[in-house]
């Protein structure tokens, strides 16, 4: 693992693998980097992929207190290290630290967003019963059952859904991160999506959506896709929230087909 410092001293972790054009992936709430996995392999026959860890979880460090922003600064800080431009991709949480992060950042060459967690329509994200049993949980020691009711309950992600998510190899590190998901619940409930402030945001970026997901997530793609001058949504047939987990192929033929189209070809 490489660092780099954010903006708040914070130290972000973050893997270097295959070989081309930068690629940096931020991966969601109770993961970290190895959550790429599924289709990491497929990524490193065309790029040079940054999978970064986010504050609290992996190699990267954390702050004494939680504040969104920072996250955006920290996914910001990777893109500038790098000495091209680069297209970032982030997946729920960490689709919306790289939608921000896009405003902190001269280094971008494009975007991919798959289901921000953003408030729309008067959905709330945080449900304090939830929160309170997951606190529970954590007290006990119980960080497994803190991660699936968290999962089920609060992403809205269906049990055989968590059962491929519980298969990959990575589980254990689910569930060594689960005591990060609250603040990242709760967090989202007061960012507000300002279209205005995205009128300069001119990389190209494509908006992923599964098409069997819950309706405020589609509804939160299509609040962005308005936003931004240059986007496209691709809805993920018969998917939902991990696409990655549940049809790989699918999801990198998606992610390559738009790269694809940013390089100009020759008649």
């Amino acid at each position: 693992m490489e660092t780099v410092t954010s903006a708040d001293g914070t130290s972000i972790a973050f893997e270097r693998s295959g070989s081309g054009p930068p690629f940096v992936l931020v991966h969601g709430t109770t993961a970290d980097h190895t959550r790429w996995e599924p289709v990491l392999s497929a990524f490193e026959e065309y790029f040079t992929v940054y999978a970064l860890d986010r504050r609290g979880r992996g190699e990267s460090g954390d702050a004494a207190k939680y504040d969104l922003k920072r996250e955006f600064e920290d996914v910001a800080a990777v893109v500038d290290s790098i000495d091209e431009t680069v297209v970032l991709l982030g997946h729920s949480y960490g689709a919306l630290c790289s939608l921000e992060a896009s405003l902190r950042t001269d280094n971008l060459r494009a975007l991919v967003l798959y289901e921000p967690p953003i408030p729309v329509g008067g959905h709330e994200i945080s449900q304090e019963d939830e929160l309170a049993e997951m606190a529970s949980l954590l007290d006990g020691g119980e960080d497994e059952q803190a991660l699936v009711l968290f999962l089920n309950e609060i992403a809205d992600i269906p049990s055989a859904q968590i059962d491929a998510l519980r298969a990959a190899p990575n589980w254990q590190d689910r569930v060594d991160a689960a005591h990060t998901a609250s603040r990242e619940t709760r967090a989202p409930d007061n960012y507000h999506f300002d279209p205005a402030r995205f009128e300069q945001m001119t990389a190209p970026t494509l908006l992923l959506m599964g098409g069997e997901s819950p309706r405020w997530f589609k509804d939160a793609v299509e609040m962005v896709a308005d936003a931004l001058s240059d986007s496209r949504i691709v809805v993920l047939e018969g998917q939902e929230h991990v696409a990655m987990n549940t049809a790989p192929d699918l999801f990198v033929a998606a992610v390559l087909s738009f790269i694809d189209d940013l390089n100009p070809h020759a008649d």
